[in-house]
Parts: structure tokens; sequence; C-alpha cells
């Protein structure tokens, strides 16, 4: 276990701050499931953005499928154009950057966005691909052994779960 305390509530406020400049007049959230996913649910409410956020997965494109499989293998749901489209990626934890590179894969194969910027809730580090986030709402230092991940409660609030 660990003595890591992260305010998730907190992280998730500080995150549409700086989501919202990334946004501009005319961006679309995504997020990646299923934490970033809830966090573009949220955020598409927070912000007052017109209708829903995409929701993606990277189950198809992961360089693990073979182990992994589909487990939990939401399914991508983006509803809206994404040829031209100003994206926000939004995820949980961006850890060693593969789940960014998946998720890219399986954005283009619905079109050519005009841009794509990544925002995250925490940056844990421990990057194995050049993948970086724009916007990081805490960067934070765990140990390869351990695991980051975002809950959400029946109640809707957000809490972190180290393992």
């Amino acid at each position: 276990m660990s003595d890591l305390r992260l305010d998730a509530e907190a992280l998730v406020r500080e995150l549409a701050r700086g989501v919202a400049p990334l946004l501009g007049s005319s961006g679309r959230l995504v997020g990646i499931t299923s934490g970033g996913a809830w966090l573009a649910e949220h955020l598409q409410r927070e912000l007052r953005i017109e209708g829903r956020a995409g929701v993606i997965s990277s189950a198809m494109h992961r360089d693990d499928f073979a182990k992994r499989g589909l487990a939990y293998a939401a399914q991508t749901d983006i509803p809206f154009d994404v040829n031209g489209a100003h994206i926000v990626l939004l995820d949980d934890v961006l850890y060693t950057g593969r789940t960014i590179r998946a998720v890219l894969n399986e954005l283009f194969d619905h079109g050519r966005p005009a841009s794509v910027k990544l925002a995250v809730l925490v940056d844990r580090g421990g990057r194995e691909l050049p993948v970086q986030a724009d916007f990081a709402a805490a960067r934070v230092v765990l140990p390869d052994t351990q695991s980051l991940q975002l809950a959400r409660g029946d109640d809707g609030r957000f809490d972190f779960q180290v393992t």
C-alpha cells in the first residue's frame, strides 16, 4: 500500500480549469474508458458544452491485446464527426503512453481530426513512448509495482485507488 493521498474532487476542478482553454470555442471532449470517459461526461456538464462527450476504447489497438483480450472492452462511441474536429482527449492516469497510442489509432479509424490535445487528471511518469499531456492536474511518482486508478462512487464523487 501507499501513503499517497490525492483529493480527486479537487483535481477534477483543476482539470476543468485546465481543459477550458484547450477546448477553445469549438473543441470536443473524448474520454478514454473508463476513468477518462467519466471525466469527459463530468466536464461536458461542468463546462456547459452542448451535446455528448465521446467515449473511446483502446481495446482493439493495444499492443498487449493477445495477453489482455477483450476483458473490459467498452465500445467507442463518438457522437460527432471526427473529421476536422478539435479534440481534447481525457484520461485519468497517464503512465507508459501505450493506452494513448492505442486510442490515437482508434480515433483515426473514425476520421482525421484537425487537432488532438491530451489532458489528464494525474501524470505519474514512467513513459515508454514519447507521449506528453498538454495539461495534467497533478504529477506524482509511484513505484512500478503500484497502480493508481480513478474510482467513481454511486453518488458520482471521484476518488483514487492505489494498489
